[in-house]
């Protein structure tokens, strides 16, 4: 799915368009935000491509939807 990542300060969010839905990125695998998974503040995760870490933002990724752990 696409997914538009964006930092507001200190915090990063996901804009997903198909859903109309933003939420706040609280928690992510790596510092680098990715590579890894990120968790959205609804408790969805997603898997985000590799990318450089100085990557400019904001910028719009295919991100897997992650099912969560039981």
């Amino acid at each position: 799915m696409k997914v538009m990542i964006r930092r507001q300060g200190e915090t990063f969010s996901a804009y997903i368009a198909k859903k109309d839905l933003e939420e706040t990125i609280v928690a992510m695998e790596k510092p680098g935000l990715w590579g890894g998974w990120i968790r959205l503040a609804n408790g969805a995760l997603m898997d985000l491509p590799d990318m450089a870490a100085d990557t400019p933002l904001p910028i719009t990724v295919t991100a897997r939807k992650k099912a969560p752990p039981p």
